[in-house]
């Protein structure tokens, strides 16, 4: 197609042809050749209307469309511009959150640690509250909560859901005698703003009763008003309770020396006694009237010495004959005797242990221990019942000892004897052991007879408990050293002495004047020579300045300045070949250690008669 001009110029592209990336526009105007012969001011305004009109249009638009496509454009870099602004706030933010998610990462480990250390100071405060038993509690004075500690629901015995959480449902778990006691400590200590500390006793559920120690302290508002208490409470049952073996050891003890020095003195005087009692009977006709007085005088001499020897097997001062034995074996020799004993209304049953140990003891008197225990529990039993007599091996360890004190841990034979009898309550219980006490009818018991079974076992190197309830019955436990030696064989005792006078040369050395006569006559009756000196020096030196022999001296153990033992040390060198025979109503440590007389040692208890003296003298003195 051409133009008007008949060119082909006006369909080629206008100058004013825009590109963009968005709009391609083409402008074609169509000319008649009449219209180009009009005039030309006409010509000129149609050219106007025709092109100038659509340039005009066409430039608007492009302004506006070039405006806007600029804008565009300026929006797009900003978008850009803000869309970089905001990777980088992003980026900021970002590790801004991560160091916050660290720093959080962190407290919340921290957090975790400190709960885990919280947790296991719990533990270990718990652990320490148990092995020390000692509890804790809070008391909300405002709300009357209380709040306790595991230790506090254990030492109670009770369970939370078992307790009513306050001051009253505490009170209820102490004892009744120490609910007012309890009470006023509390009380006194709000009204005068003061801690307080007070031992108690609880009665717990099952009638256990427990002894502790409590400390309080409350803290009050501004205004003066009490808010909270707070305390501890420790279990001390187990300090109590050896609080109460030591002073019944210390008592026991104390007793034991008063015993045995009472028993010296009294054994001096029976021997007097019933030496001139037996005097008198040998020097009357045997028609003589007052020959039944002297009989009744040795009669009664003969109670009190037993009297003062069970004196001193409580106080743990006589000579043992200790043997290796079986228990065993002394109870199966004994059952005969014991069933007869005990009468045909109480049951005797014996359970024995088949490989039973052995134990180093005076057979006479652990048969005496076994005698005394069974008549005891007999008399516990008036319309009948039973009695067991039971052995066996035990260790008693570490952890036994805590509980008792006196016992050292190692292998023992168990020796128990029981009743089901009327049993016994605490206070009767803490006095069994005493001398002279009995719980019997006046004229039934003397009250030495477990005195001297107490003795017996302590002197053996043994311990001795009882386990009693008022309607249960009684249990004494005998707990004896174990030892790994065999059975010693029943050595028989010497020919007794054809004769018993003699003439040699004896030394009496004793400080009681009434003794010393007694010896001094008897001996002399038996046709020996008789020297007698007051005290150790005066014997030392009778033994110096006497130039003729002195076969024996017979010397009291006991006297002020110097003792019989020490007397003899003296003479070893001064008089080698004197036989030297010690008497005594109280063995010290001097010659007798743990109830064994030392070795090579000669010794006579007193009270003795002339006869038992008489022979003793003769016998060492033919002894080569």
């Amino acid at each position: 197609m051409k133009s008007s001009t008949g060119s082909s110029r006006a369909f080629e592209p206008s100058k004013a042809y825009v590109k963009s990336r968005e709009f391609n526009w083409k402008i074609v105007s169509r000319i008649t050749p009449a219209t180009l012969y009009e005039n030309p001011k006409r010509l000129l305004y149609k050219l106007f209307l025709w092109d100038g009109v659509p340039l005009v249009i066409f430039t608007v638009v492009s302004w506006l469309l070039s405006y806007a496509s600029i804008k565009r454009k300026l929006a797009e870099v900003a978008l850009h511009k803000a869309h970089d602004e905001l990777e980088i706030k992003v980026e900021e933010r970002t590790a801004d959150l991560t160091e916050a998610n660290v720093l959080l990462n962190q407290e919340i480990k921290e957090h975790k640690q400190t709960e885990e250390a919280l947790k296991e100071s719990e533990r270990r405060l718990s652990k320490a509250q148990r092995i020390a038993h000692i509890g804790n509690w809070e008391l909300n004075l405002i709300t009357n909560e209380l709040f306790w500690s595991d230790e506090v629901y254990r030492l109670f015995g009770l369970k939370p859901q078992q307790f009513g959480a306050s001051y009253e449902a505490f009170l209820d778990n102490i004892h009744p005698d120490d609910r007012d006691l309890v009470n006023k400590a509390y009380t006194d200590s709000l009204k005068n703003k003061i801690p307080y500390q007070i031992v108690h006793r609880l009665l717990l559920k099952d009638k256990t009763v427990k002894y502790v120690t409590e400390m309080c302290e409350t803290f009050y508002d501004d205004s003066g008003e009490p808010i909270l208490s707070v305390g501890t409470i420790q279990d001390i049952t187990e300090q109590k309770n050896l609080e109460a073996q030591l002073l019944q050891s210390q008592k026991m003890e104390a007793i034991g020396k008063l015993s045995g020095g009472v028993a010296h003195d009294f054994n001096n005087l029976l021997t007097s006694i019933t030496g001139n009692a037996e005097l008198l009977s040998m020097k009357l006709q045997k028609d003589s009237p007052l020959k039944e007085y002297a009989k009744e005088i040795s009669k009664a001499s003969d109670r009190a010495a037993s009297l003062t020897r069970q004196l001193l097997a409580f106080s743990r001062k006589q000579v043992l004959q200790p043997k290796v034995m079986s228990l065993n074996g002394a109870i199966l020799d004994m059952e005969k005797m014991l069933r007869r004993l005990i009468g045909e209304d109480i049951d005797l049953k014996t359970t024995l242990s088949d490989e039973l140990g052995n134990v180093e003891a005076d057979p006479g008197q652990v048969e005496q221990v076994i005698l005394n225990l069974c008549v005891n529990a007999r008399d516990a039993m008036p319309r009948g019942g039973k009695i067991t007599i039971e052995t066996a091996n035990v260790e008693l360890d570490e952890s036994y000892t805590r509980t008792h004190r006196t016992v050292i841990p190692g292998p023992y034979v168990m020796m128990a004897i029981s009743d089901d009898g009327s049993g016994m309550d605490k206070e009767t219980q803490s006095r069994i052991f005493d001398p002279f006490f009995t719980t019997k009818e006046r004229g039934k018991g003397t009250g030495l007879g477990l005195s001297t079974v107490y003795g017996i076992v302590k002197q053996s190197e043994g311990n001795i408990w009882v386990y009693s309830e008022p309607g249960k019955g009684t249990t004494f436990k005998i707990y004896l050293p174990r030892v790994e030696k065999s059975v010693e064989k029943i050595v028989k005792t010497k020919e007794p002495v054809k004769s018993l006078t003699g003439t040699e040369t004896v030394l009496v050395v004793e400080d009681d004047g009434m003794v010393r006569k007694l010896a001094h006559k008897v001996l002399k009756d038996y046709g020996y020579k008789v020297l007698v000196a007051e005290n150790g020096k005066e014997g030392l030196k009778i033994c110096e300045e006497n130039k003729g022999p002195i076969h024996l001296m017979l010397t009291d153990v006991v006297m002020p300045e110097m003792g019989g033992r020490k007397l003899a040390d003296h003479l070893k060198d001064l008089r080698p070949e004197i036989k030297v025979l010690y008497m005594s109503g109280y063995t010290d440590n001097t010659i007798v250690h743990h109830g064994i007389l030392d070795k090579g040692m000669n010794f006579i208890q007193k009270p003795f008669t002339p006869e038992t003296l008489a022979a003793k003298v003769r016998g060492m003195l033919e002894e080569k």
